[in-house]
């Protein structure tokens, strides 16, 4: 190859220019992003996730549940994800810095989670998120393992599923979440992103702007 020095100098130049225009830059304008403080409320936001909530997250990544579901609120002009009440607005940067592992997704076989514990008035309690779990619904499957059919004694246990018909345990059996299906429902509870960050509003052209702009 006549020029192969000179090929290969080029490749390596794009590949160069390609990682520190994506990686590097990114870094640079997102990785020192700090936690907004909001003078009115006397406390900084996003909040950190609290300790069984963070366990959960673990769960929710090893489950793969970010295969099915996404944690992202697309803009208006993106998609209809804020009329399909999925957040009350779009998802920035900020929202994921306490994040480790930020479950973002690519596809939305379900509905996207960002904003779960905070919808109205739809919001899920932990029952609710149990028997889902247990029982599956539409295309979403069920995750039995996360549960125990224990015998009972005595009382039932508080933790036990409220089943019915011929989901009911048989009798003097109880079905318990094991502590895994625990700490996901409470990583679920804990997605809410109300909070209203300057970078998540919307630009509103005035009209002089917008005169300005066709000039």
């Amino acid at each position: 190859m006549k020029n192969g020095p000179l090929f290969f100098f080029g490749l390596f130049a794009s590949l160069t220019f390609s990682f520190a225009g994506v990686v590097l830059f990114s870094n640079y304008q997102l990785g020192g992003l700090a936690p907004y403080y909001d003078d009115s409320e006397g406390k900084s936001f996003p909040e950190r996730l609290p300790g069984v909530a963070a366990r959960g997250q673990m769960v929710y990544r090893d489950l793969g549940c970010i295969a099915c579901h996404t944690q992202q609120v697309r803009r208006p002009s993106f998609g209809n994800d804020q009329a399909q009440g999925w957040g009350d607005r779009q998802s920035v940067a900020r929202d994921y810095i306490h994040q480790p592992y930020p479950q973002l997704g690519a596809a939305r076989i379900g509905q996207d989670l960002t904003n779960l514990a905070g919808r109205k008035p739809s919001a899920l309690d932990a029952e609710d998120l149990m028997k889902l779990l247990y029982l599956g619904q539409g295309a979403m499957p069920a995750y039995k393992f996360l549960f125990q059919d224990v015998k009972v004694s005595g009382q039932v246990p508080k933790t036990a599923l409220k089943l019915t018909g011929k989901n009911a345990p048989s009798p003097s059996h109880a079905v318990v979440p094991t502590e895994r299906a625990q700490v996901l429902v409470a990583y679920l509870l804990s997605l809410k992103t109300a909070y209203d960050y300057p970078e998540s509003r919307p630009v509103v052209k005035t009209a002089a702007k917008a005169e300005g702009a066709h000039k």
